[in-house]
């Protein structure tokens, strides 16, 4: 067996439910088993973080139902492949799904645009399963704002979000600082007492783009013992014109500098081809759209290249399993206490 089909693979960051419901909707409903279950198997992934993401349609009044259709569908996925997959609420529920040899799925908000500014409604999605919690997307929401609004606000928090970030922490959310702009990292960072993930960024130093984080913010997420999951699969965040396996590496590299071995992990953000056509660009901006076609890194089958290239640049076999999943295990399994009565 391989060091990668050996490792637990953690994928911070996969958006995959968006397209099974869209399949489901035009009455194709095969499209997990037909190509995300094999791509994950043959990716070697143990444990996928699923993040719900709204389309914009959806970020105003029709926010909260359109989340809740999603994590109902999540469950029904889980329900549909449970000799394969299982939801799971604990780290301990984690633990015995890798065990059994099913891919845990770990119930994700990215954008939270379902709370809108009643952040009574935090304990409401955690009751139904969601444990990762991202409080802004590109843009605007009640309690924070995205890093598509560097240029124009510095937002911190807002008074909703300064409550939504303890709830989290009270009822064990991870936290998920990808997409929080400048100012509401800063303003996270003064107030976390909790390790959190950044589930998809990369490294501002290497790649100069709003959405990777800068050496500073690298490091004082360390220093609350999280991690950054490298935004492996979207060519613009680690370098559009070279999108290699390498240069993967080369943001994990730069990571581990900054803030150690123990602090990196992968949060690809695969979007497959078709997905941009179903959304027309939504995801992925139209100038950057093309260099997809020439991405090492495209879908979860393509994660043992990440592992290949850490081996030739001579890492050592824990650290790579530390990298391939270790790592974020350790935040899921302090945060995700199960111990919380809702």
């Amino acid at each position: 067996m391989s060091l990668h089909q050996d490792a637990v693979v953690v994928d911070c960051h996969n958006d995959l439910i968006l397209l099974v419901d869209h399949f489901d909707q035009r009455n194709q409903p095969g499209h997990f088993s037909d190509f995300w279950l094999p791509e994950l198997r043959a990716g070697g992934v143990d444990v996928q973080i699923l993040p719900i993401c709204l389309e914009p349609a959806f970020q105003s009044e029709g926010g909260l139902r359109r989340t809740l259709l999603l994590v109902e569908r999540i469950h029904r996925l889980a329900a549909e492949h449970s000799d394969d997959v299982a939801v799971c609420l604990t780290a301990a529920e984690i633990d015995a799904a890798v065990a059994a040899g099913k891919i845990a799925l770990v119930i994700a908000l990215e954008g939270a645009h379902g709370i809108g500014q009643d952040v009574a409604l935090v304990r409401t999605l955690y009751r139904v399963g969601v444990r990762v919690v991202s409080m802004a997307h590109f843009g605007r929401t009640f309690l924070a704002d995205g890093s598509g609004l560097d240029t124009t606000s510095r937002g911190r928090l807002t008074p909703q979000g300064i409550e939504a970030l303890a709830e989290m922490e009270d009822l064990g959310i991870v936290f998920d600082i990808s997409h929080l702009g400048l100012g509401g990292v800063d303003h996270v960072l003064e107030l976390a007492t909790r390790p959190f993930l950044a589930t998809h960024s990369a490294c501002l130093g290497i790649t100069d783009i709003h959405r990777n984080l800068h050496d500073d913010h690298i490091k004082q997420i360390a220093q609350l013992g999280g991690v950054i999951g490298v935004a492996a699969a979207i060519p613009f965040f680690i370098d559009a014109q070279h999108p290699t396996a390498d240069r993967v590496v080369d943001h994990i590299e730069r990571i581990i500098e900054v803030a150690g071995i123990d602090h990196v992990g992968l949060g690809p953000d695969f979007i497959d081809d078709y997905y941009q056509q179903v959304y027309g660009g939504w995801i992925i901006p139209p100038e950057f759209a093309a260099t997809t076609a020439h991405a090492e890194i495209a879908r979860p089958s393509d994660l043992p290249r990440i592992t290949d290239a850490l081996v030739r640049r001579g890492f050592a076999e824990p650290d790579i399993r530390k990298i391939l999943g270790e790592n974020v295990l350790r935040v899921l399994r302090d945060v995700l206490r199960g111990s919380v009565t809702t």
